[in-house]
């Protein structure tokens, strides 16, 4: 029955944040256009549910990311998402779909590692949240080096930045769209996902109160 009840638990928090990621993909909170680039605030119900549920959990909602991620770039609502589909439509899945996935599961890795040493369970949960949307970056724009580097389009960002190589160039196209999304989804994810954690922790240790009033 125990397992259940946790089963139960972990789909339906699983729903509700797949239903999060949903509406806010395809509604203005979910991305801020930064240059050519879009900053995606997605990396906040994925990080919340790497955190709270695990790696697996982390993975599911960084597919679900991905796929409003590819599927945005289809229909032409990001430029440099259609100009990388163009280029090669396998590759911008890696670089949409398969990043976020490891985004989400690493995420997740990254929080356990972090508890563990964090006794008092406070720090752990602004490193889980600030490592999402960090992860994030660090897997779309090293899947784009290593698979369009050498595309027209990405060259023609080279040129405008001024990049003298590939770690310069990411810098470069990143810096302030990896600061509003560290800032803004750090911030939300670890006040989102501490609160919801300890009123969980709650509601268990109050529990066995009343059933032993009973």
């Amino acid at each position: 029955m125990k397992k259940g009840k946790i089963n139960i638990r972990f789909m339906t928090e699983l729903a509700l944040l797949t239903a999060i990621t949903l509406i806010m993909a395809y509604t203005p909170l979910g991305y801020l256009r930064v240059g050519p680039l879009n900053a995606s605030f997605l990396t906040v119900p994925m990080g919340i549910g790497a955190i709270l549920m695990g790696p697996g959990a982390g993975a599911v909602l960084g597919l679900v990311f991905g796929l409003t991620s590819f599927g945005n770039a289809l229909t032409g609502g990001s430029a440099m998402g259609a100009a990388l589909l163009m280029a090669s439509p396998a590759g911008y899945f890696v670089v949409s779909v398969v990043g976020r996935v490891l985004a989400g599961f690493f995420c997740g890795l990254v929080f356990r590692a972090a508890r563990k040493v964090d006794k008092r369970g406070v720090v752990s949960y602004a490193v889980g949240a600030v490592s999402a949307p960090l992860l994030n970056t660090l897997f779309y724009m090293g899947f784009i080096v290593l698979l369009f580097f050498g595309c027209d389009y990405v060259q023609g960002l080279v040129a405008t930045t001024g990049a003298a190589n590939p770690i310069a160039f990411v810098l470069a196209l990143v810096g302030v769209q990896g600061l509003v999304e560290a800032l803004i989804c750090g911030a939300v994810g670890c006040i989102v996902s501490k609160a919801v954690d300890s009123a969980f922790t709650a509601k268990q240790k109050q529990a066995p109160a009343v059933s032993e009033a009973k």
